[in-house]
């Protein structure tokens, strides 16, 4: 057997960390103004409605002005997240290819803006099984991949558990990644909240979740992590996310989870509630101990 790698957690303070930031009335613009004013150094948008529908022209998001102003304030890395809308997994048709449809023509709007990394969640079942909707997922990706050749790797979040939703198991996700023909094109976003409300204990031993993750996807496909605290226990199997440390994954956790080698280069995005991401940022970067209260 191959020797584990020797994980540990760094004294290097990470580079890229933001938060789910809004594109309202200038676009990436917009966006990076406010990561700004958090003190970030990366960030993840949505360059639609999170639920879909009719998208602003791409052209007016201020892409060249947004791009100089992350180079004047050091933001790396940003994160777009495709809207929830997207089913990849659906037995609907109708459904289905709106899903491909959708998460095209977000590849080419990610594309336009220079940014890296595209985040979808594979989708609901609904019913017709995990096996069914693993194949649905790969075949949509398939198709996707082929017509949109270049542009940001695709990256499948890895889900909580809730209801019929694929990939809450590393195995799910590892057998869509087979399944597709541009496995290139593939990686991984993590997610705290996701990963400790599906049964994988990052509180106990976040070490050995990696080792489990890397065992049956691999660690190099890891590209982006989510940060967000857990409003329901381990192994609920609920989507609720909860402020850093007002949450039962709790802030020393996920503060240590950030300066984890593995996660250090890659963008921690924060999707907690709204109100709070500056401190939120200054917790997890070791500038203060004290979070805000959460109204």
């Amino acid at each position: 057997m191959a020797q584990r790698p020797s994980f540990h957690v760094n004294g290097v303070i990470f580079v890229k960390i933001g938060a789910n930031v809004s594109i309202a009335k200038t676009g990436l613009l917009a966006a990076v103004e406010e990561s700004i004013s958090y003190r970030a150094t990366s960030m993840m948008i949505y360059t639609r409605s999170n639920r879909g529908g009719k998208a602003k022209p791409i052209e007016e998001f201020h892409r060249d002005e947004a791009h100089a102003l992350m180079r004047e304030h050091g933001i790396v890395d940003p994160v777009v997240h495709a809207p929830y809308l997207i089913n990849l997994a659906s037995p609907k048709e109708d459904t289905w290819q709106y899903g491909i449809d959708l998460l095209k023509e977000d590849i080419f709007r990610t594309a336009y803006l220079g940014i890296p990394w595209l985040v979808f969640h594979p989708g609901s079942h609904t019913g017709a099984g995990i096996e069914y909707g693993i194949e649905r997922i790969a075949e949509a990706l398939n198709i996707i991949l082929a017509e949109a050749a270049e542009g940001p790797m695709i990256l499948l979040e890895t889900m909580a558990g809730d209801g019929s939703k694929v990939g809450s198991r590393f195995e799910e996700i590892a057998e869509i990644i087979r399944l597709v023909d541009r496995k290139d094109r593939l990686g991984v976003c993590g997610d705290t909240c996701h990963w400790f409300s599906a049964g994988y204990d990052i509180v106990g031993d976040f070490d050995k979740v990696l080792y489990q993750f890397d065992d049956v996807i691999g660690l190099n496909r890891l590209k982006v992590f989510h940060i967000n605290d857990s409003k329901y226990p381990f192994d609920s199997r609920k989507d609720r996310h909860a402020n850093i440390g007002h949450g039962l994954i709790g802030g020393e956790v996920l503060r240590r989870i950030c300066r984890h080698e593995v996660l250090r280069d890659m963008p921690l995005i924060l999707e907690t509630p709204e109100g709070y991401y500056g401190e939120e940022i200054a917790y997890l970067r070791g500038e203060t101990d004290e979070l805000p209260p959460v109204r």
